[in-house]
C-alpha cells in the first residue's frame, strides 16, 4: 500500500474580515471603538490523508475553503489549528507568476520563479529550453514581462511550475491557461506526472474533468468536510444538493 505523501490532522484556518470597506466608514467606527473587524472560520477540522502518486479532486462551492486548503499544504500561510505534514517538493500552481517581476525579461524570471520555488540555477540551465519551448514564447522570452499579455505572463509561469520535478502538484483552476491547444498541452502534461508517480491535489469547478482525472474527491462546503470518497460518489452529491452554490459549475 503506498504511504501517505500529505497528512492533514484536525486541520482549521481563521481569518480576519474588515467591516467596513472605506476608511471613511472605518475611522468613525474607530474613534467609536467599535468593533473593525469579524473572525470566520475558512476550514474547520479537516482530516485527510493523500497517497503518494494519488490523483486527488477537491470541489465545492465559491468560499468553501478549497483555495485556502492548497495553500496551506503549500506553505504559503500557517494553519490556526492542527497539523500538515507533506513528504517530497511541492509545485504550487496557485496565484502563477506571483514572483515574477514586471521590469525583468521573461529569460530573468525563469531563473528567479524557479530559484524562488526551490530549483539550484544549474537545474534552471537544465530546464531553460525546455521550459521556453513549452511556454512558447522564444519571440519574447528577452522582453521585460511587463510588456506580455496576460495569457503569455501565465503559460511562463505554468512552464517553469512544471519543470521543478515537483513529488506534489497542487493546481488551482489554472488548467484554463491560454488557447485550446496549450490547455491540452496542460493536461498532457498533467498526464504524464499521473504516470510517473506524481501525486496531484486538484482544485476545480469543472465536475467533467474531475471524474475523467481523479482516483479520489473530496466535497468541501463553508470550511467543513461533507464527504471524501470515490468520485462519482462525491460529485453525485455535490449535484444533488440543492442548497450549494453551484457558480461557474
Amino acid at each position: 500500500m503506498s504511504q501517505p505523501t500529505i497528512i492533514i490532522d484536525h486541520l482549521a484556518k481563521l481569518f480576519r474580515r474588515q467591516k467596513q470597506k472605506t476608511f471613511k466608514e472605518f475611522l468613525p467606527a474607530l474613534l467609536g471603538r467599535k468593533s473593525t473587524a469579524e473572525t470566520f472560520w475558512a476550514l474547520k477540522n479537516i482530516n485527510l490523508e493523500i497517497k503518494k502518486g494519488e490523483t486527488f479532486g477537491i470541489i465545492g462551492p465559491n468560499g468553501s475553503g478549497k483555495s485556502t486548503l492548497l495553500k496551506l499544504i503549500a506553505g504559503v500561510t500557517q494553519p490556526t489549528k492542527g497539523t500538515i505534514k507533506v513528504n517530497g517538493r511541492i509545485a504550487p500552481l496557485i496565484e502563477l507568476g506571483a514572483g515574477f517581476h514586471p521590469e525583468l525579461t521573461g529569460r530573468e524570471n525563469i531563473y528567479l520563479n524557479g530559484v524562488i520555488l526551490g530549483l539550484k540555477r544549474a537545474e534552471i540551465k537544465a530546464h531553460f529550453n525546455e521550459i521556453v519551448d513549452f511556454a512558447e514564447l522564444w519571440d519574447f522570452i528577452d522582453q521585460p514581462i511587463k510588456h506580455y499579455s496576460s495569457g503569455m505572463y501565465l503559460r511562463l509561469a505554468f512552464a517553469v511550475a512544471v519543470h521543478t520535478n515537483p513529488d506534489i502538484l497542487l493546481v488551482d483552476e489554472i488548467l484554463a491557461v491560454g488557447d485550446q491547444s496549450f490547455q491540452k498541452k496542460c493536461f498532457n502534461k498533467m498526464e504524464e506526472f499521473q504516470k510517473n508517480g506524481v501525486t496531484i491535489v486538484y482544485v476545480t469547478h469543472a465536475l467533467d474533468s474531475l471524474e475523467g482525472f481523479c482516483d479520489r474527491a473530496m466535497l468541501l462546503e463553508r470550511g467543513d468536510m461533507k464527504i471524501i470518497g470515490s468520485v462519482n460518489k462525491v460529485v453525485s452529491q455535490y449535484r444533488a444538493e440543492p442548497t450549494l452554490d453551484k457558480t461557474n459549475q
